[in-house]
């Protein structure tokens, strides 16, 4: 078993290497960089991809992977594909064991997550992203419903770092008013958590908080989610669509991410967890 797992690993990276020969002495733009790691990081599966699902895989426009394909001196997608297909060997179903269907579903996850990788070599958007959080005060954090826990999740650590974190995680006719609290606490910015199914209240909301001043910040599946026309930073996260509800490893990881990236813009988080430490050891707060 081991001798077929190494020698698949060596079919997967020698397609990764002929990838990145191939885009080596060309000038990419940050969303050609995008599609290249989106495309090294899925070597083996690249080749029989349609251009629609390569650009929803990296989180760009179809055209872009038109205009990437003409960038590396082929007529379009389809003869970039035909090239790939000739140089790139996929990997055959004899050398995959029979996977059932929860690993399956744990595999989907973890090609999300090497989407995400490969999304986040161009770590510019997150940085913006983080300083605009950091920079908010109070910090209005946005989840409804399937997104309620991603929400959570961020506000519950973010709150050991920022000093005015405000949680909304309720729809309802008390949502608008929150928001517009927040903006006249002095709010500049809120973060939201939208995943599938998107409720509708969670587009008002984005409405609501574009319309009393604040900039948007969306942690969503795709970039062409709904809120993404009313985001000013999109960080898009896949999630799993493989078991009967949506697993959501990707979205949680940026999250953690993006408080990392908040953390960095934020000169006093370190002093803050210290703080935060030292008072639960006199409190006796976590069992070691």
């Amino acid at each position: 078993m081991r001798g077929q797992g190494d020698e698949a690993g060596r079919v997967e990276e020698g397609a990764a290497q002929r990838l990145r020969r191939l885009f080596e002495g060309h000038r990419l733009t940050p969303t050609q960089r995008r599609l290249a790691h989106c495309m090294v990081s899925r070597a083996a599966e690249v080749p029989f991809l349609s251009s629609v699902e390569l650009a929803e895989l990296a989180g760009v426009s179809q055209p872009s992977v038109t205009r990437f394909a003409v960038a590396l001196g082929f007529d379009g997608y389809p003869a970039l594909r035909r090239h790939l297909r000739e140089v790139v060997p996929a990997e055959t179903a004899a050398e995959r064991p029979e996977r059932t269907a929860y690993q399956q579903a744990v595999d989907a996850e973890i090609d999300n997550l090497r989407q995400l990788a490969a999304l986040l070599a161009e770590p510019a958007p997150v940085r913006e992203a983080g300083a605009l959080l950091a920079a908010s005060r109070p910090l209005p954090v946005l989840g409804l419903r399937a997104a309620a826990a991603q929400a959570y999740g961020f506000a519950y650590f973010a709150a050991k770092v920022h000093p005015d974190v405000r949680l909304l995680d309720g729809g309802g006719s008390l949502l608008a008013d929150r928001i517009d609290r927040a903006a006249a606490a002095g709010a500049g910015a809120l973060l939201c958590f939208a995943l599938p199914r998107y409720p509708r209240e969670t587009v008002e909301a984005l409405e609501q908080a574009r319309g009393a001043g604040l900039r948007v910040v969306t942690v969503a599946d795709s970039a062409f989610a709904p809120v993404a026309a009313l985001s000013d930073v999109l960080l898009p996260a896949p999630v799993g669509t493989g078991l009967a509800f949506d697993t959501a490893c990707a979205p949680m990881l940026l999250g953690r991410v993006l408080l990392e990236a908040m953390c960095d813009a934020l000169p006093d988080a370190q002093a803050r967890l210290e703080d935060f430490d030292a008072r639960a050891a006199a409190r006796a707060l976590f069992v070691e």
